[in-house]
């Protein structure tokens, strides 16, 4: 591609049509964005536009330094890719590292589309429901368990509760309570949030 031309190491991680490149030195990240469309356009294809974006992804200073100081970068940008938000965040020694979170956009529609279910499907019995509900919060933690997104993940699981209950309630009949939905929650346990990838 273009790597023989940049001055620095290049990184290019792909996954369909979708794909992260990063640049040691941001001559070379800005070179890449002004012949990308051009060579795209040899073979016909169109870079999203929407989609790309020139992010100053450089590891934050782990020594304090005043705003104004010319030593001081601004803060470390963010980017998205394949569902995840990519952004640098503090380890427990108090140095940075390269962390993961479910993409805004992705977790909302997460917890509608449980939502919606939950309303589609409170009329079918309970083990039915049950087993459906397991498998697609599982599915979930499957894809999106990945350390430091345990905040995001519990609001799918609680977010699943929630609404289990709200639709239960509304099948007619005797209302359900909270100690009510208790009792059936002992019987029927929704799997909680658990990491399931480590560090790549």
């Amino acid at each position: 591609m273009v790597t023989a031309h940049c001055r620095g190491n290049v990184l290019l991680i792909r996954y369909a049509d979708d794909f992260v490149i990063g640049c040691q030195r941001e001559e070379d990240a800005r070179r890449i964005m002004e012949v990308l469309p051009k060579r795209f356009a040899k073979y016909g294809l169109e870079v999203n536009a929407e989609k790309t974006q020139l992010v100053d992804f450089t590891r934050p200073h782990r020594v304090h330094r005043p705003k104004d100081s010319a030593l001081k970068p601004g803060k470390p940008g963010t980017f998205s890719f394949l569902g995840f938000v990519y952004y640098w965040g503090k380890t427990w020694k108090g140095g940075y590292t390269i962390k993961r979170k479910t993409e805004g956009k992705r977790l909302r529609r997460s917890m509608q589309a449980i939502w919606s279910w939950c309303r589609e499907q409170r009329h079918r019995p309970l083990a039915d429901q049950y087993r459906i509900l397991c498998a697609k919060l599982r599915g979930h933690y499957q894809y999106y368990g990945v350390r430091c997104n345990s905040p995001c993940l519990d609001l799918v699981f609680y977010t699943a509760q929630r609404a289990w209950r709200y639709w239960l309630n509304r099948r007619g009949g005797r209302k359900l309570s909270w100690q009510a939905f208790g009792r059936l929650m002992a019987k029927y346990p929704l799997p909680r949030p658990r990491i399931v990838q480590a560090w790549v």
